[in-house]
Parts: C-alpha cells; structure tokens; sequence
C-alpha cells in the first residue's frame, strides 16, 4: 500500500514536471513567435512606406512650386508651368505637393472625358498661369504653348480653364489666369524639354533636373530616417 502511494506521488510528480517543461518549450516557441510579428508588422510598414511604384515617398520634399517651374515672358505677359508628374511633385514640400495633388484629383472627372475621346491611356498635365506684368491689358492665346521632348512638337490637347476669366484670353496688370493644359502622356519630363510661348523660349529645364534629382536623393534619404 506503502509502495503504491510512493508510485502514484512520484507520477503526480512527473506530470508536473512534464507539465513545467511543456509550458516552458511554449513560452520559449512563443517568443519568437510575438518577435517575428512584431518585425513583421514594422517590415510592412516600411514597405507601405517605400512602395510607390518607384516613386519616391511623397511628403519628404522641401521645395517650392517656383523651384520646379518653367517661365517665359512674350508681350506684357508672364508665362509660368509647372508639371504635374508624380515623379517631380514628389520633391515638393507637403503643402504644396497636397496642393496640387488635389488639383488634379479636382478635375479628374475632365481629364477622364478626355481620356476617352483621345483614346490616350495616360496624359501630361501641367498647370499653366498667365501673368500681366504691364500697365493695360495683355491678350494671351492659350494653344500657342508648345513644349518640345524626345524628338516631338507637343501641342495641348485640351486646355481646362481653373479660373473665371480665362476664356476671354486677356490679363490686366498683377492679375493671373489659370488653367489645367493635358499633353499627350509621351512626353516624359525627366527628359530634357524646351517650353515655348509664340517667339519665347524655356530652356533651363535641364538645370531644373538637376535640382529634382538632388531631392530625390534627399528625400530618400529623410525616409530611412
């Protein structure tokens, strides 16, 4: 009796050690377990960060809206453009790059009827501003500006007027006018490219490049960090 007291307490004993042992493999396969999700969770989140179809991460950049702009001057008039490419907008600072993000989403409803009717799956768009910058009143002619790239001639194919009086193609002195130009989608701003307003011509858009790439370069750099 004795005997099968000692057996069934040193049983009892086992199991708790089996037991023990069991919650210690558990705990210790735990761990790693809770590590892997959690460097899980932040690789995905680094790579939600970074994944943009090549792009770099938008709202990193540091530069203005003039830094990337091209201007000519015809007449009384100021003419400036700035592309509206994913790839350049990136480097802006956020509030502007938000800024005209949000213009071209504005007017996505437009840009998709032009789309259809040109048969063109992707577009060139860049915003386009009339200055007066003399006394009176300047006339302006909206499907004059043209921007040569790759070998080509591109002229707008629709020009989406932004402000009230744009239609009447005339600016008086300080006052602007504005409007959405969409070009065909081959033109490829990381190209070098020459804008061109009747006799007047942009040249500096490869300096401008320049000035991009060493953004690019920044904002990669702001985003590891």
């Amino acid at each position: 009796m004795a005997k099968t007291r000692r057996r069934s307490v040193s049983s009892r004993r086992t199991l708790v050690q089996l037991a023990c042992v069991a919650g210690m493999l558990l705990v210790g396969a735990c761990a790693p377990l809770a590590t892997a999700r959690t460097s899980s969770a932040a690789d995905t989140a680094r790579a939600a960060r970074s994944d943009t179809g090549g792009l770099i991460p938008a709202g990193y950049g540091s530069l203005k809206q003039d830094d990337i702009a091209l201007r000519v001057a015809q007449f009384g008039l100021q003419v400036r453009a700035i592309p509206l490419d994913e790839s350049v907008i990136r480097v802006l600072s956020p509030d502007s790059y938000r800024a005209l993000s949000d213009l071209v989403q504005s007017q996505r409803a437009r840009l998709d009827a032009v789309r259809r009717r040109t048969a063109l799956s992707q577009l060139s768009l860049w915003y386009v501003s009339f200055f007066g910058v003399e006394l009176g009143e300047a006339r302006f002619s909206p499907m004059e500006l043209i921007i040569t790239n790759v070998g080509r001639d591109f002229r707008p194919i629709e020009v989406l007027p932004l402000s009230p009086g744009f239609g009447q193609q005339r600016v008086r002195q300080r006052e602007v006018q504005h409007a959405l130009y969409a070009f065909d989608g081959q033109l490829d701003v990381n190209q070098p490219l020459v804008l061109s307003y009747e006799t007047s011509r942009a040249r500096e858009w490869s300096s401008v490049l320049e000035r991009i790439e060493r953004e690019r370069a920044l904002v990669r750099s702001r985003a590891r960090d």
